[in-house]
């Protein structure tokens, strides 16, 4: 077998990656290019609405700079969950990217399109025919609540990206896959070996995040039958076998198990080591295979509608007794709410949070310092839009002067916005917490071509 070279520019498109490193990746013939385009870091509204995080101009000058890059090699580009969540839509979009580019630069291009969204009428027959199974924690799920999903992806393996690269497509868009498919996919292609194709695959999905840089993005990682090498492109990065094998722990819920779509990768007896101050090769990772195929489904669908008002408060009495004052001002709210507008708690939620004493962990938190001022966060949740925007319009005036205690002047206190209340919208949540069992691993996944 040929040893392959998988450039990887960044943990993700839109991130930034340092484009002299990326010239330096491109010195040394790499087989193909592999980048992510998305996650379910920051959680399922970018799912739930079919939107990316990034900014489309980041998206697109980060891109053409790649496509500059495959061109001069001719090896093919891949990225994979396009606009972050992959629905199908995202995809179209990252195409409508592409082929911007390719009219700038007057390329000519065969571009592959791999589709990972499921329709509810699909995903109900699955169900129906007992192919999906909970993971842990179980999640309910049942033919209503698949109704009211907004977006359902499954997420594409190793395989579905090597029935791509069969096209022999340019560029490969594709929507939700797993993080490493898309750098495991050629390497497993070409007979390298099976647990270090996906171990090398982890630890570089999130580019130069496994050196001793990871601002710089570009790592270079090289598969053979044996193990894999991997080293940053940055002149003033290194990989050291600490850094390398410190990535099993990264969004990982066991050091040493990687499960992705057809089996798990083992690296309990894998070993580390310095090949020169940058390089590290490694070698003993296993792979075993299981005997059905599956893959991992995300849904998300809307929970609520939001609204939030901020107060800022410097009042030192006020300060002193934030929680007093909001929970004495949280009693009296839902009796305001109750008493004019006739709704009940199960119609709605109001949270405060307190900024810059213990907004981020509430009760858990045990620093104590002395505070100067305090921003408290109104955070009003309903079943339906309207209701949400009225409850937070109701409870303004007592946000800006309730006060303390009953015999006292009223308070007047901060917003540092107007209106005081910002409209959140839709507020979503992930709804699926399983995986589906498939015969044929291409059987829910759609490839469409296109030359431009």
């Amino acid at each position: 077998m040929q040893n392959t070279k998988v450039l990887v520019p960044s943990g993700v498109l839109g991130l930034g990656f340092d484009n002299n490193a990326f010239e330096n990746g491109l010195k040394l013939s790499p087989d193909i290019i592999s980048i992510d385009g998305g996650s379910t870091d920051s959680g399922p509204f970018s799912l739930g609405t079919g939107t990316s995080k990034y900014s489309r101009s980041s998206i697109k000058s980060e891109w053409k700079t790649l496509m500059i890059g495959r061109a001069k090699l001719n090896i093919p580009l891949i990225i994979g969950s396009c606009g972050t969540c992959g629905t199908n839509n995202m995809v179209d979009w990252m195409e409508e990217i592409t082929i911007e580019i390719a009219t700038e630069l007057n390329q000519k291009l065969k571009i592959a399109k791999l589709y990972c969204e499921i329709s509810k009428k699909e995903l109900k027959k699955k169900f129906k025919n007992k192919q999906i199974y909970q993971l842990d924690p179980p999640v309910l799920l049942n033919e209503d609540k698949i109704d009211r999903m907004a977006h359902i992806v499954a997420l594409a393996g190793a395989e579905q990206i090597q029935n791509a690269l069969k096209t022999d497509a340019d560029i490969i868009l594709a929507g939700r896959t797993t993080d490493t498919a898309i750098i495991s996919a050629l390497p497993l292609m070409k007979g390298a070996n099976l647990g270090s194709s996906w171990h090398g695959a982890k630890v570089a999905e999130c580019g130069a995040l496994c050196s001793t840089d990871p601002t710089s993005g570009v790592v270079m990682i090289e598969f053979d039958k044996n193990g894999f090498i991997v080293f940053p492109t940055s002149k003033n990065a290194k990989c050291t076998p600490y850094t390398v094998s410190a990535h099993m722990l990264y969004e990982n819920s066991d050091p040493f198990k990687l499960y992705e779509p057809g089996g798990y990768m083992d690296v309990s007896e894998a070993t580390y080591k310095a090949l020169d101050y940058k390089k590290v090769i490694v070698t003993g990772a296993k792979w075993f295979k299981d005997k059905n195929y599956f893959v991992k489904l995300e849904g998300a669908q809307i929970s609520g509608y939001q609204t939030s008002s901020l107060i800022l408060i410097r009042d030192k009495k006020y300060v002193n007794n934030i929680e007093k004052w909001t929970s004495k001002l949280k009693k009296f709210l839902c009796k305001e709410i109750n008493k004019r507008m006739s709704l009940s708690l199960k119609d709605y939620n109001l949270q405060f949070r307190h900024i810059g004493k213990n907004a981020t962990l509430g009760d858990l938190e045990n620093k104590k310092n002395e505070l100067t001022e305090v921003g408290v966060l109104c955070i009003v949740t309903a079943n339906k839009h309207d209701i949400s925007i009225e409850i937070t319009k109701l409870i303004n005036p007592f946000l800006l002067h309730y006060p303390l205690s009953d015999n006292e002047e009223l308070p007047t206190f901060a917003f540092p916005f107007s209106p005081v209340h910002a409209d959140r919208g839709a507020l979503y949540e992930f709804s699926l917490n399983h995986k589906l069992k498939l015969k044929d691993p291409m059987s829910i996944f759609t490839i469409k071509l296109n030359e431009i």
